[in-house]
C-alpha cells in the first residue's frame, strides 16, 4: 500500500517537515547517548505501531553498531538482561511518556526519579524532547500510512543536510 499523502511533495508540509527534522538533528547533537536515543525511539514507535519509524530506528541503530540481540529485545526490555540501568530508566520514561492516555499522571514519580538518577539536566531535557518528537513523528507517519521496509541507514541525515 502506498502512503496516503507525501509530506515532502506538498510545499506547506515540506516546509514543516524540514523544521521538524531539524529539531531531530538538535537531539542528535545532544549529550544523550545516541544508542539511548535510538532505543527510546524504537520503543515508542513499537507502542504506536509505526512501521516507518521502527524501520528507521532499527536500521540507524544497527548502522551505529547496536547489536541485533538488544534491538530484538527492546519490546521486552523488562524481561531482558542486556540493558543498563540508565537505558531501563529511559525506556520506562519512553513508555510512560507515550502511553499518556493509560494513566492520569503521565510519567510516574518512580520513573522520573530513576531518569534523574542517571541523566543530567541537558540529557533529561533531550529525553523529554525526544519522547515528544518521536510520538509526533509516529503520528505523522501512521496518519499518512507511511510503511516501513524501504528505509536505508543515513537517509534521515541526508534529507536534512
Amino acid at each position: 500500500m502506498d502512503a496516503r499523502f507525501n509530506l515532502f511533495d506538498n510545499a506547506f508540509a515540506d516546509k514543516f517537515m524540514k523544521r521538524f527534522a531539524n529539531a531531530g538533528m538538535v537531539l542528535h547533537q545532544s549529550s544523550l547517548p545516541a544508542s539511548t536515543q535510538e532505543l527510546v525511539s524504537l520503543r515508542a514507535s513499537q507502542i504506536n505501531g509505526c512501521g516507518w519509524c521502527i524501520d528507521m530506528h532499527t536500521k540507524e541503530a544497527a548502522a551505529a553498531g547496536e547489536t541485533a540481540v538488544r534491538l530484538h529485545l527492546v519490546a521486552a526490555w523488562r524481561e531482558s538482561t542486556v540493558f543498563t540501568d540508565a537505558e531501563r530508566a529511559a525506556l520506562a520514561f519512553a513508555e510512560e511518556g507515550t502511553r499518556l492516555a493509560d494513566t492520569h499522571s503521565g510519567v510516574s514519580d518512580e520513573t522520573w526519579d530513576r531518569v534523574r538518577e542517571h541523566y543530567d539536566d541537558d540529557q533529561t531535557a533531550a529525553l523529554i524532547c525526544l519522547v515528544a518528537l518521536i510520538n509526533a513523528a509516529n503520528r505523522l507517519a501512521v496518519t499518512v500510512h507511511q510503511r516501513g521496509g524501504s528505509y536505508e541507514a543515513g537517509m534521515f541525515a541526508a534529507a536534512v543536510s
